[in-house]
């Protein structure tokens, strides 16, 4: 089977590409920068060019393929609208999808989209899901909510750097889960037929909460953190403010999905059902405590070696 993996170096998207090709899978990456994707053809795969902003891009780029795995989303700081990319270069890809008659396309959606259609991103996450329904393309989708990797950049390393960790009064259970085990799930549903046309969650055994998640890094790390509350009422207050002016809209657009994070609601799932048909124990699904362990190990470690040096340049430079 032939893979394309579009959005293949961002968080999710690497993962994928590194765990189909340990599988054996022939991998296409969908690239617009060459240079920054230069490490996934260090691992085997093939680039080439595309770009969803450009749908008459895409359709070359399909020739061979056998099925499409979308990790791809617009990043905040990209200088065009997220509809752009996360609906009408979508929806082109999926006609082209379409015309190739490829046999199984894979679409990350977010869990609960349905609840807050009128938060942007969900909106087009909802009607990329609906025109993916209505093809004639075999398709799974996939709901996520939130990924260990993000953990790190949000609370492990303000606190490892003694700088503030910003969180709301209201914190909301989420079931985050690595990145690794949904490029696990996401491989294996490709020889699985029972999950043509079919949606379900990959999230973690376990939800948490911001409060929860700084008690454990800092146990972990031995470092107290400093946290900053922010009163719900503020994030609203932005939103809103921010909703105001043209220029401000992907700020108000995210702060209305901080927001959203912050009403002290759930975001988990059953994950016991996808286990089944998947074939993959609950028990091979990492936990974060696991995870966070590992990664403050590895940093006290490096931490350790560079005060090491340090000294012995100090001793040399003392002779």
């Amino acid at each position: 089977m032939s893979l394309l993996v579009i959005g293949a170096t961002g968080t999710l998207g690497r993962q994928v590409v590194r765990k189909a090709l340990d599988e054996g899978f022939s991998v296409t990456c969908l690239v617009r920068n060459f240079r920054r994707a230069a490490f996934l053809k260090e691992w085997g795969a093939i680039l080439m060019y595309g770009d969803l902003k450009l749908p008459e891009t895409l359709p070359p780029v399909l020739k061979g393929i056998t099925a499409i795995i979308d990790a791809s989303t617009a990043r905040p700081y990209d200088p065009y609208k997220a509809s752009v990319v996360d609906l009408y270069g979508k929806i082109h890809l999926i006609k082209a999808a379409e015309v190739a008659n490829i046999q199984r396309f894979i679409f990350f959606s977010i869990l609960n989209a349905n609840s807050y259609s009128n938060i942007p991103l969900m909106n087009l996450k909802i009607q990329v899901e609906k025109r993916l329904q209505e093809s004639t393309v075999p398709f799974t989708i996939f709901n996520l909510c939130g990924f260990y990797q993000g953990i790190i950049t949000q609370y492990a390393l303000p606190i490892l750097d003694q700088q503030s960790v910003w969180i709301s009064s209201e914190s909301s259970q989420i079931a985050y889960i690595d990145t690794q085990d949904i490029a696990k799930f996401t491989v294996r549903s490709l020889s699985v037929p029972e999950l043509d046309n079919t949606q379900y969650s990959l999230v973690g055994l376990k939800p948490w909460s911001s409060f929860d998640i700084i008690e454990l890094c800092e146990k972990l790390s031995g470092q107290r953190s400093r946290t900053s509350v922010i009163p719900l009422l503020v994030l609203q207050i932005a939103r809103d403010v921010t909703g105001l002016f043209e220029w401000t809209k992907n700020i108000s657009e995210r702060l209305a999905f901080a927001e959203i994070l912050s009403r002290g609601e759930n975001f988990r799932d059953d994950m016991m059902s996808i286990c089944s048909v998947s074939q993959i124990s609950p028990e091979e699904i990492t936990h974060l405590e696991d995870y966070l362990q590992e990664y403050f190990t590895r940093v006290m470690k490096k931490l350790k070696t560079l005060n090491y040096d340090i000294d012995n340049n100090k001793q040399d430079m003392n002779f």
